[in-house]
């Protein structure tokens, strides 16, 4: 029993002290220029051999009304820099025009509330320096974790 709460507290400290490391780094990414927002993504900690096996994708979009037929999506993309003395990277997201498919919409068809992105970025996982983003005021940042599972296909041979 004492060993699982040690393990336990053990973990919990790991955790905290990455997150600490990660807030510290945040000294090296500049405010938001004016017009846009700083968005900024702690990760929950991993072990450094356990990260390779997570990644993070970056969504930019806007939450807007939609006649709820349609599939809707924004251009734009989201790119890569590095500050300047430090090497950490960040993003910039870079918003195009929203466009949709074209079917009509039935008689009274209501409008629903949709969240409309344009193209995810998938960054690779690092839970000690934040994941920084700066978009403009209007759009949302959203972000997904994937992993991968234990399991590997062999190839076929032809």
């Amino acid at each position: 029993m004492k060993s699982i709460l040690l393990l336990i507290c053990s973990l919990f400290t790991l955790s905290l002290l990455a997150t600490e490391e990660a807030e510290k780094n945040m000294k090296a990414f500049h405010e938001a220029p004016k017009g846009m927002k700083r968005h900024v993504i702690l990760l929950p900690h991993k072990a450094r051999g356990e990260e390779q096996s997570f990644r993070v994708e970056l969504i930019a979009g806007k939450t807007m009304m939609t006649d709820g037929v349609n599939r809707m999506m924004m251009g734009g993309s989201i790119h890569e820099q590095t500050v300047k003395g430090w090497g950490f990277r960040y993003y910039e997201v870079e918003s195009g025009a929203v466009a949709s498919t074209l079917m009509a919409p039935g008689p009274g068809a209501a409008q629903v509330e949709r969240f409309v992105h344009m193209q995810g970025k998938l960054l690779p996982y690092n839970s000690r320096i934040p994941l920084v983003v700066y978009a403009a005021e209007d759009l949302e940042i959203k972000y997904r974790i994937w992993s991968a599972g234990d399991d590997m296909l062999e190839a076929e041979s032809r």
